[in-house]
């Protein structure tokens, strides 16, 4: 066969398989497969991470354990029966893997459980009442640096109802835990062959982030020593002698220190830091420093770098430090060289990296997606990556997904805004369009796999993702440009893509809809208070009578550093929530939805804007998951609510 007849054979099974392929539906979400914690062994050779899936029957996620080799040669699973295994890594001797899951109901929180590495079942190691937030291993296998949260008094042996909340903290609420406590977290040292644990910090402070130096001998940890850690987001890096117990306080910046990571010479010590002493850091950048340990110097290494630093990790040799970056809708990563502090890219991929661990030979592994293509471990040395798992072929098999491409426009206000577009079919022209808004704000939509748009996209819609002003990626005055002006700068650029799609024959003019989830649910609520051209509207999570939202979420630093409090800046206050005081010029047909247990963006948000549109007669609907907190969890509501979207749309724009 010669290269034109063999070409022709391609194209011909190239348009068979498309034919037999299928745009992507709600259900398909109970087929996807989620890699997580990539962890190469010490010896190089094998790779352990979590695979997850959805229990269909059980309406609920079991993630799995699996180990592949670097070379791809053979893949096995781990676990079967043990569930909710999570924080997988092998232990120095390469000899064992540990993961916490759940003990036995006494215990109140997961457990370390070992497997030997040859197979067999895990056995449980700890026995402790107290909750297991993190651990590692030391270097010599002997002992396990435990992150421990004092036990729960909340509940009695001898009654099912639990005991009144006792609330004496500033900020009192957080959405995955709700009510906050008086319990710390501290650090402790557990003696693998005598069971036995020391306690290695105590107080009125908690201690996290916790790392060992390679000599096993000293630890960095993270820590808000204030009066009120409640009242402010500074956090310092502190060195600890294990044999002394004496500690060393690293940083002495008032915002806010994290990530630390010793280099593997054991000579500096990395960490984060914020790049202002703001009590409030949400816009700000977080910048790469490092602490000379002899010296007792520090030198900041991304000073001139704009962009945020985070998913650390050092070179074998310590000459770099190699890091996750956001850049306008792309992840790549960033080497930097601890000797001069210049920087440059290690991957220039048009996707997302995540996960990033380096061995100590120098090998790397890390998790990589693009539009078409879910999360899947790729390995490799000096960054020059391969695919090393195939978790999301049989998922993708049969579905043909939507094209996904960048765009760019302008903005009344001359702003350039960059977002991407999903289209059924790259060709295709006069579109229903639905503008799929990000949450944060201080996030990016990326080229990484999106199963959300790619659902929408895949019932015939154009969807658009806009990175408007306030969202990461774009440096730090472009984040920083909406702090205390919200429903402004956002607006214009989301009208801006608007007019961009409908102006190059995208997108139909008469069949335009909106929708997003938390900061995004807000967003959608100024955009429809704003422009009568939206046909249809889904605003999830969110809230526009502002106000009301102090003392009821989980922000209150936030409020009072960005906005004042209430009752000194009511003005600032009633001007941000003017989506609830406009309600009567809205014309948009919206669904709202809420989580009943979400302290992120609490449930009143969504109730008060369908209160007041029954009230006015705008067409509305409802919908309150049930004992879920901001991120839906339960997979039957996560498909629920792709299907109610498909409905609401369907019924006001035509389709």
């Amino acid at each position: 066969m010669n290269i034109s007849s063999f070409t022709a054979a391609l194209l011909i099974l190239s348009f068979t398989i498309q034919a037999q392929q299928r745009p992507i539906r709600p259900e398909d979400t109970y087929r996807m497969q989620s890699l997580s914690a990539p962890r190469l062994s010490p010896d190089g050779q094998w790779v352990l991470y979590t695979q997850s899936r959805i229990d269909s029957a059980k309406d609920s996620y079991e993630g799995k354990l699996y180990m592949t080799r670097t070379d791809g040669s053979e893949t096995i699973q781990l676990t079967e029966q043990t569930k909710g295994t999570g924080q997988p890594a092998w232990s120095p001797d390469d000899r064992y893997i540990s993961f916490l899951s759940k003990g036995k109901p006494e215990e109140s929180g997961s457990q370390i459980f070992l497997m030997n590495r040859k197979g067999g079942e895990p056995i449980q190691l700890t026995q402790l009442k107290a909750e297991i937030a993190a651990y590692k291993w030391f270097p010599d296998g002997k002992r396990i640096l435990l992150e421990l949260k004092d036990p729960s008094t909340a509940d009695t042996a001898k009654s099912k109802v639990r005991k009144p909340y006792e609330i004496r903290r500033h900020a009192f609420k957080n959405d995955s835990e709700g009510y906050l406590d008086e319990r710390k977290t501290h650090l402790y040292l557990f003696d693998i062959q005598h069971k036995k644990l020391d306690t290695l910090t105590r107080g009125h402070h908690n201690e996290s982030s916790a790392v060992i130096h390679p000599d096993g001998k000293h630890i960095a940890f993270v820590s808000n020593t204030t009066a009120d850690p409640d009242l402010n987001e500074n956090t310092d890096i502190f060195l600890l002698d294990i044999a002394s117990g004496s500690r060393q306080q690293v940083t002495q910046y008032a915002g806010e220190n994290g990530l630390p990571r010793f280099s593997p010479d054991g000579k500096w010590l990395s960490y984060s830091q914020s790049a202002t002493e703001s009590g409030f850091n949400m816009y700000e950048l977080s910048r790469l420093w490092v602490y000379d340990i002899a010296g007792k110097s520090h030198r900041c290494l991304s000073q001139t770098l704009d962009h945020s630093v985070s998913n650390v990790a050092w070179s074998p040799d310590s000459r770099y430090i190699f890091s996750t970056i956001e850049d306008d809708r792309r992840r790549n990563l960033l080497r930097f060289d601890v000797a001069t502090a210049e920087h440059s890219w290690a991957t220039e991929a048009h996707g997302t990296y995540g996960s990033l661990e380096i061995g100590k030979d120098g090998q790397m592994a890390a998790l990589y997606s693009d539009p078409y293509t879910p999360n899947e471990i790729y390995v490799g040395t000096n960054a020059r990556f391969r695919r090393l798992t195939q978790a999301s072929q049989d998922f993708l098999a049969p579905l043909r997904l939507s094209h996904v491409s960048g765009y760019s426009c302008t903005t009344v206000d001359k702003n350039t805004v960059h977002g991407l577009l999903y289209l059924p079919d790259s060709s295709a022209r006069n579109l229903p369009l639905i503008l799929y808004i990000h949450g944060g704000p201080v996030a990016q939509d990326e080229f990484g796999f999106d199963m959300s748009r790619q659902v929408l996209s895949g019932a015939g819609y154009a969807v658009a993702a806009v990175n408007y002003r306030g969202s990461s990626g774009r440096g730090s005055a472009y984040t920083k440009s909406i702090s205390a002006d919200w429903g402004n700068k956002e607006v214009k650029d989301i009208l801006a893509t608007v007019d961009h799609l409908v102006r190059t024959g995208v997108a139909d003019p008469d069949r335009l809809a909106i929708a997003g989830w938390s900061y995004g649910g807000i967003l959608t609520n100024y955009s429809i208070a704003t422009d009568k051209r939206f046909k249809a509207a889904v605003s999830g999570a969110g809230s526009s009578l502002q106000l009301s939202m102090y003392g009821s979420d989980q922000y209150i630093r936030q409020y009072e550093e960005e906005l004042g409090k209430p009752w000194k800046n009511p003005k600032k206050w009633l001007d941000l929530s003017y989506p609830f005081f406009k309600v009567e010029s809205i014309q948009t047909p919206t669904l709202f939805m809420a989580s009943e247990d979400d302290f992120n963006v609490p449930v009143i948000g969504a109730e008060q804007m369908y209160q007041a549109f029954r009230s006015t007669g705008i067409p509305t609907e409802l919908v309150i998951y049930p004992n879920q907190h901001h991120g839906i969890r339960v997979p039957s509501y996560i498909v629920h609510r792709y299907h109610k979207h498909l409905e609401w749309f369907g019924r006001y724009l035509g389709k």
